[in-house]
């Protein structure tokens, strides 16, 4: 999805367009990111003769980490972006990365963990991280300072999203 959409006067009046144009680079600038670092976690699984695992459902077993959670709570707290969720679920029970086991109160509910396995791979993905967070700090891409008001922004066009959905203006 590309917004590329060309912002028209008639649409936007001229001292909203500034802030309208940076928006719609801010949305696409995102969704390229997330690309690549989906592309990163490949290359870096690839570099690792790791191939039995996709990078989204990587990224799901390093934001799972320790914990212990249903399904319906992988999207709740954020630790699942994707529609898919119960096809990357089965995959990475069916691949020996996540246990899962029914609830004892509400055998409809399921509640998953990372297996020693899936471990190994959290830990791949936290080493690549760790290794990209440095880097980026050592060469000045980012100082800590920025990142902090990078990361504010990012909540705060978050929280206006999620009311918007809530219907909260």
């Amino acid at each position: 999805m590309v917004l590329q959409t060309p912002v028209t006067e008639a649409i936007v009046p001229a001292t909203h367009a500034g802030i309208m144009s940076g928006y719609l680079d801010a949305l696409s600038l995102v969704e390229r990111l997330h690309r690549l670092l989906l592309d990163v976690i490949k290359d870096e699984f690839e570099r690792l003769a790791i191939l039995d695992i996709n990078p989204v459902q990587a990224l799901l077993l390093f934001n799972i980490g320790d914990n212990e959670v249903t399904a319906g709570e992988l999207k709740s707290r954020g630790y699942y972006q994707g529609s898919n969720v119960s096809y990357n679920l089965k995959k990475l029970v069916d691949g020996g990365f996540m246990h899962h086991q029914r609830c004892e109160v509400d055998r409809r509910s399921v509640r998953v963990r990372l297996t020693p396995r899936g471990q190994k791979i959290r830990d791949v993905v936290a080493d690549l991280f760790a290794r990209h967070a440095k880097g980026m700090e050592d060469r000045g891409v980012i100082t800590f300072a920025m990142m902090d008001e990078v990361t504010s922004t990012l909540r705060r066009m978050e929280r206006y999203w999620s009311d918007q959905i809530r219907y909260i203006y």
